[in-house]
């Protein structure tokens, strides 16, 4: 994938819950997906941007006090105004294990905080390609699950 932006943290102890041994809150990697997403679609748009939406989260693995953790977040898709971003978390051991993969969608804001274009993605790998099709299939499921409530 092209254009990743990439974060990293160190989970401290006000990032964990109360458990015996703290692990990541989940709240918190919530928080960081979003800035993480966020700062990848701006970079993108060249514009402001808001959250949409971010799909359901599964928790894979955890993350514990003194993890290093690691973000990377890529653009998969682009409308006219929006844009979705794909965020895999990972915690660093002597390994690097994927322990999140979120999607995150964002629509570009101009300075009167009113959509604005974004540029196009073109997917030119085979990953690409096959999560830009993805894409196109979760905001069809976005828009029934509108249609739905």
């Amino acid at each position: 994938m092209k254009d990743i932006t990439t974060s990293v943290q160190i989970v401290l102890a006000q990032h964990c819950n109360g458990n015996r041994r703290p692990r990541l809150f989940g709240g918190q990697l919530m928080a960081w997906i979003d800035v993480t997403g966020a700062v990848a679609a701006r970079r993108w748009a060249k514009a402001e941007v808001t959250t949409v939406c971010v799909d359901n989260l599964t928790f894979e693995k955890p993350a514990y006090l003194n993890d290093i953790i690691v973000q990377e977040a890529c653009v998969t898709w682009t409308g006219n105004t929006s844009l979705e971003v794909r965020v895999d978390t990972y915690v660093e051991r002597e390994t690097r294990e994927r322990i999140n993969r979120a999607y995150a969608v964002f629509v570009a804001l101009d300075e009167n905080e009113k959509p604005t274009r974004v540029p196009e993605f073109i997917p030119e790998t085979q990953e690409e390609m096959d999560e830009y099709a993805m894409a196109v299939e979760r905001k069809v499921m976005r828009m029934q699950f509108q249609l739905n409530q």
